[in-house]
């Protein structure tokens, strides 16, 4: 049966949707191909003539969960003033709730240490979701002469993965959220 244009860019979607949740909570590896088509709702068949594999598919939702319309984790430009939006970001970044629910935050902390293992679209996909992530996040940060506005934001996106990935590794409840809650504070007075 024929699928019409709309009905296969919105089967696509929530493919691409599905995948990212799951490779967020589970990992590249941690997913297989039927986990996938069972959580978007479709059948082998339709996820392979969408995307041909589950690397290209891999690929796409990271892109996809990268993607620089997510303000979830980011205000958008100009909606908080500089020293303000640092302190937003960490907020959000490093809370509880993004702590606990890798399905719907950042790829960078719930894929990055696995991606040193993944073939190279991978990578490349979560290399330039990297970023566009840094862009958006420099264009936020207060203008220092020091350093360059990408520097900065490469350095507080490393921090804020690394601390987000300390917080869910450890297995100390208590521990979990002295990891966040120091490490917030080191960062908004550092900012």
């Amino acid at each position: 049966m024929k699928v019409s244009k709309e009905k296969a860019a919105e089967n696509r979607a929530r493919i691409l949707t599905a995948a990212a949740r799951l490779f967020r909570e589970h990992g590249l590896a941690g997913v297989g191909v039927d986990a996938l088509a069972e959580a978007a709702g479709m059948t082998h068949g339709s996820l392979y003539s969408q995307f041909g594999s589950k690397e290209r598919l891999a690929a796409e939702a990271l892109s996809e969960a990268l993607a620089p319309g997510d303000t979830r984790l980011l205000p958008e430009a100009g909606a908080v003033p500089g020293q303000d939006a640092v302190a937003v970001v960490v907020g959000r970044y490093l809370s509880p709730q993004h702590r606990d629910r890798p399905g719907e935050g950042c790829a960078l902390a719930a894929l990055g240490s696995e991606m040193h293992r993944g073939p190279a679209s991978v990578r490349h996909a979560f290399t330039e979701g990297l970023r566009s992530l840094a862009a958006r996040l420099a264009a936020l940060l207060p203008r220092r002469r020091r350093q360059a506005p990408e520097d900065a934001a490469l350095a507080l996106l490393s921090a804020l993965v690394g601390t987000l990935i300390l917080a869910r590794a450890v297995d100390d409840p208590g521990l979990s959220d002295r990891i966040l809650a120091a490490s917030a504070r080191h960062l908004t007075q550092a900012a």
